[in-house]
């Protein structure tokens, strides 16, 4: 496989992760790459099909050797005998015909699941490098749509390709040197006439294009217009909007309507246009073949091939157009795909990056500047220093920088300036797989997998025995709702864990990072969805996971970090105050006035 466009080999082949680097951002490179993992077979088909359409347009020259023979006069008893070797050759034109179109697209059956599976893996690996910045910005449903659309469209691609224009083109060729040995007259008509139906036709999908995607939109709009409705169908029946949507959804059927009209209307026109150029072939070769042999310069062998392969030809080049629109339509998929997926990574490994191994646990912010890209820099000059071992709770109002602070750590974005370090590592020095191998993170939201109880868990160590996942269950609390579950560790989540509660998706993600066990542990409002009962039983197991680990703790609930040995106050990127809990009271300043706020707002609400 070229190595101009990609170099990608697995990084650990036991847990199927794939360091893609590159990629070709055209469809025509990409397409070229991908058939590389297959040329060979590629190139079976292409020979198989060839010798198939060399089969095809040489039946009507056997017929004609036939004719010939037939013309000259046969004698009834010697009929076989003269016939053998014409009629041998025409049977063995139509068996092997079969055979090479049938071991053609044997090979295409066998080589087109492994090349999507190729694509689709590939691509999907690139993606996964993808920054935090990258993935936010878009939908995941989307995402996932465009992969899925670039490895169909590469299947779509070549599948026309092998199977339809350079066959189609191949036989309009074998045709014009076949007519060219009985006339050249002919010959040239057949060329003249494959130009002007091929050009014409493939101006007409061009212009049809548009028209075609903007039907799909149409189709796609209505049909998310349904989608949307039948999600929202208690709001309906509530508000009494029944009539209302009824009309809203027919508008955006009516446009549908429409689109189709001039999608499906000017195709009505094309396959016009391509029924009269049919009859052109048909009639024109014809009448020059007949008065070709009218006037003795072909004979009836030569006539009866002429006419044979103009019927033949129509047949196959019935649906020229909508080939041609077809194989816009996949290229343009792949055009779409890699338009989205295809972009430079803006987070990646530096060369000669080395796994992470943590020995302490010491965490250091120096000298870091970081903005989002606006002109309002997040951090300038940041300076913090956590010690190993140390339990560190960030504070401050929404925007103050303790979530960007963790994005950091996490190296889901590069600092601008400055270091973020690692046991006096630079993050970005090390491998992104095995600094994240090396930090245990529980957000606000617990990232879940449309799976079994048992596999999210799991995720934490895959190479954890039973038994080990058994400990994590027990030591989060999960045992007992789990068990109560009709499948117990093999009952399905749902999709994001929609079959759970707060409670206990809480309680799957704490198991996952017990199991998981690094030594650094960041925790992003981990409790502040939670009840209060909840978040004191969550918290309790999270006092247990915090033994012997470095960890940070962002939270809105000071009641959350009043324990932990230091607190950081947060306030427009700048820490403004430092110490513990007692320390930052006697000191008056923000962290004491957010404690009396939420104390009164507590008591007030337990009054």
């Amino acid at each position: 496989m070229s190595s101009s466009f990609s170099s990608f080999a697995p990084r650990d082949r036991r847990l199927g992760s794939w360091n893609v680097q590159q990629l070709p951002t055209t469809p025509a490179a990409f397409v070229r790459f991908f058939i590389g993992n297959f040329k060979g077979w590629y190139l079976a088909i292409l020979l198989l099909q060839i010798a198939a359409v060399v089969c095809t347009i040489l039946i009507p020259w056997g017929l004609g050797q036939i004719t010939r023979t037939v013309s000259n006069g046969l004698d009834a008893q010697n009929a076989f005998a003269v016939l053998q070797w014409p009629l041998t050759l025409f049977a063995v034109l139509l068996v092997c015909e079969v055979l090479f179109t049938r071991a053609a697209a044997g090979c295409h059956i066998h080589v087109l699941p492994l090349q999507r599976r190729t694509v689709t893996h590939v691509v999907y690996a690139y993606l996964q490098q993808h920054s935090h910045r990258f993935i936010s910005n878009e939908f995941a449903g989307a995402l996932a749509h465009r992969v899925s659309e670039v490895a169909l469209g590469v299947n779509q691609t070549l599948s026309i390709l092998l199977f339809d224009l350079i066959p189609l083109l191949v036989t309009l060729s074998l045709a014009t040197v076949l007519l060219w040995t009985a006339s050249p007259l002919m010959a040239v008509f057949m060329a003249g006439w494959s130009a002007v139906f091929i050009g014409v036709c493939y101006l007409l999908a061009r212009r049809s294009h548009p028209l075609a995607q903007q039907y799909s939109a149409a189709r796609s709009t209505s049909s998310g217009k349904v989608v949307d409705a039948v999600s929202n169908l208690a709001n309906i029946r509530l508000f009494a909007r029944h009539a209302f949507e009824h009309t809203y959804l027919g508008k955006f059927l009516d446009k549908e309507v429409a689109a189709a009209y001039r999608s499906l209307g000017y195709m009505e026109k094309i396959r016009w246009f391509q029924t009269g150029c049919g009859v052109v072939l048909k009639l024109g070769l014809l009448l020059l073949a007949l008065q070709l042999w009218r006037t003795q310069r072909i004979d009836i062998a030569a006539f009866v091939m002429s006419t044979s392969l103009s019927l033949l030809i129509i047949s196959d080049v019935g649906n020229l157009s909508r080939r041609f629109l077809e194989f816009f339509e996949a290229t343009g998929n792949i055009s779409n795909g890699v338009r989205t997926l295809i972009r430079p990574h803006e987070v990646i490994d530096t060369p000669g990056a080395k796994p992470l191994q943590v020995e302490r646990g010491d965490i250091e912010f120096r000298d870091v500047g970081f903005s989002y890209g606006s002109d309002q820099a997040i951090f300038n000059h940041l300076n913090i220093v956590i010690p190993a071992g140390q339990k560190v709770g960030l504070v401050g109002s929404s925007g103050s920088g303790k979530s960007t602070l963790l994005s950091l750590l996490l190296r889901l974005y590069d600092v601008q300036k400055g270091q973020v370090l690692i046991d006096g590592v630079d993050v970005r020095e090390v491998t992104q797989h095995s600094l994240h191998q090396q930090i245990g993170l529980i957000p606000q939201e617990p990232g879940l997998f449309h799976r079994s109880i048992r596999e999210n868990i799991h995720y934490g160590r895959l190479d954890a025995s039973m038994d080990e996942v058994a400990e994590a269950i027990h030591r989060a609390g999960a045992s007992e709702f789990i068990d109560s579950m009709e499948h117990g560790y093999e009952s399905l989540v749902g999709e994001r864990g929609v079959k759970l509660s707060g409670g206990q998706r809480q309680r799957i993600a704490i198991a996952r990072v017990l199991l998981k066990n690094a030594p650094i542990l960041v925790m992003d409002e981990a409790t502040s969805s939670l009840d209060s009962i909840t978040e004191r039983f969550i918290q309790d197991k999270l006092d247990e996971i915090m033994e012997d680990k470095t960890v940070l703790v962002v939270a809105h609930r000071l009641s959350t970090v009043a324990h932990l040995d230091r607190i950081l106050v947060f306030d427009k990127g700048r820490v403004v105050e430092d110490g513990n809990h007692h320390q930052l009271l006697r000191l008056g300043g923000q962290y004491a006035q957010l404690w009396n706020r939420q104390f009164s707002n507590e008591l007030g609400e337990a009054v």
